[in-house]
């Protein structure tokens, strides 16, 4: 079966806040992760760019991924994003096509 939806998140750093932001980016995957509907969560560094982040996360649902976005760390994060990045999140939700044989 198929997660529900798929989230790809990019997010630019500002280079001077770059150890500050790839902290709290790595503190949000073990506590995601055991999130009931997190189906998968992982955090990516470009190879080009060290300010460059990209979440790829699988859901069970939308509702679930809605309910991630609420938790109290990621509304602390995102009234201060701006602070950390360069530019908007870029968040791109999709639905998975091909099969998910885990």
């Amino acid at each position: 079966m198929n997660p529900g939806c798929t989230l790809i998140a990019v997010l630019k750093g500002k280079p001077e806040k770059h150890d500050e932001l790839l902290a709290i980016l790595r503190g949000f995957v073990k506590p995601t992760r055991a999130e009931a509907g997190c189906a998968e969560y992982h955090l990516h560094i470009s190879d080009t760019d060290p300010n460059m982040f990209y979440f790829y996360e699988n859901w069970r649902s939308r509702k679930d991924l809605d309910e991630h976005l609420e938790t109290p760390d990621l509304k602390s994060f995102f009234a201060r994003r701006m602070d950390l990045l360069e530019k908007e999140i870029e968040m791109h939700s999709m639905t998975m096509d091909s099969a998910y044989d885990r």
